[in-house]
């Protein structure tokens, strides 16, 4: 089963960081390369406890949809969005976020099983952990970026 583990530090408030990081309209900005929009559920703003939203998106020259769910949160320091419906076997994703001397520690850890046996596996050992991690990093520098230049204002305007 493989596990991707990122960190990512941030110069700002862990509530600006935590919010982002909850923000369906970053996402969507985000992942851009794989014209990933929320169809269903939570298709805009910040997504909460036991909500859900549906994804499309194309990867690999393939459009698909995954239904994402938020299935534990702790305000400000944790959250899981766990696959409900997808092409993964199963899909967790932790985002855990610390204070450390005026910077945000954002930590994902992101589980997941590919369905297909050994050729999944084999899938993911060749492309898909890359692809994921690569996913992961991108989002995370959009998260940094409008998190340190006060650009979180034009996707949190309702909210601060």
């Amino acid at each position: 089963m493989p596990v991707i583990e990122l960190k990512t530090s941030i110069k700002c408030s862990i509530e600006i960081c935590f919010d982002l990081s909850r923000s369906i309209d970053l996402h969507q900005l985000s992942t851009a390369q794989t014209n990933e929009k929320a169809i269903a559920g939570r298709t805009s703003g910040l997504i909460n406890p036991d909500e859900f939203v549906t994804w499309q998106a194309t990867h690999f020259g393939i459009k698909q949809k995954l239904t994402s769910k938020i299935t534990a949160y702790n305000r400000l320091f944790y959250f899981r969005d766990e696959q409900q419906k997808g092409i993964f076997r199963f899909f967790i994703h932790d985002h855990y976020f610390q204070s450390k001397n005026k910077m945000v520690e954002m930590t994902d850890v992101f589980t997941f099983g590919s369905p297909f046996g050994f050729a999944g596996r084999f899938f993911n050992m060749i492309i898909l952990t890359r692809h994921l991690k690569n996913l992961l990093v991108k989002r995370n520098a959009v998260i940094k970026e409008f998190a340190e230049t006060g650009k979180w204002r034009t996707v949190l305007n309702n909210i601060y």
